[in-house]
């Protein structure tokens, strides 16, 4: 598994130029909309000039923050230093199984994977949120790390990030400005199309 290099590789280390706010694993579909997921939402207003916390955008969106995976191997899904968090990769589960799998370009196509993306940021707000002691904690994202199972033709790793770029712009608003980069790489864990990791600001 490594990087691909191409003529699209400046395009895939950016910042977001965007606005942006044990058990089962993963995603819960029964409460959490995935239907939505793939579909940037509205930002909620604040109410009389009364900023809108992450908490309340996440629950105007119809989401719900699932339960964070137990560690797949000798890690923790996120570790805070200081006043940041970092979270280990996250995959697009929703219940413990992957929803979709395989190459991006190929079996894999790039809204699937975009909509797969955004699960993988939710998936990975919960474990930061976590770590901070919960979500309204998380005063910025500052990085976004993306990677994406690629066939080798495919240069449009960027356009699929932004599914979990948007998502944090939803839930966290100006505070989810972020630096970025997009990876395509040959394989991921599982076979997943998609694999997300935040760093984040918290207090």
């Amino acid at each position: 598994m490594g990087v691909r290099h191409d003529s699209a590789a400046d395009a895939q280390h950016q910042g977001d130029p965007r606005p942006v706010g044990r058990g089962r694993l993963g995603a819960r579909p029964g409460r959490a909309r995935p239907d939505r997921l793939g579909q940037p939402g509205r930002l909620p207003q604040a109410a009389q000039g009364r900023a809108v916390s992450a908490a309340a955008r996440l629950d105007e969106l119809g989401l719900t923050l699932p339960a964070v995976p137990a560690p797949a191997g000798a890690y923790v899904p996120a570790l805070r230093q200081g006043d940041l968090v970092y979270t280990s990769g996250q995959l697009p589960l929703v219940d413990g199984a992957l929803p979709v799998t395989g190459k991006v370009g190929g079996a894999v196509d790039p809204e699937r994977a975009k909509a797969a993306a955004r699960t993988c940021a939710l998936n990975a707000i919960a474990a930061a949120a976590e770590a901070a002691g919960g979500l309204d904690n998380i005063v910025r994202v500052v990085k976004v790390t993306g990677f994406v199972a690629s066939e080798p033709s495919f240069t449009g790793q960027p356009g699929v990030i932004n599914g979990a770029s948007e998502l944090l712009g939803e839930v966290f608003g100006d505070a989810g400005r972020h630096a970025r980069s997009a990876v395509g790489v040959a394989v991921l864990p599982m076979d997943s199309p998609v694999e997300v990791e935040l760093v984040v600001a918290v207090r």
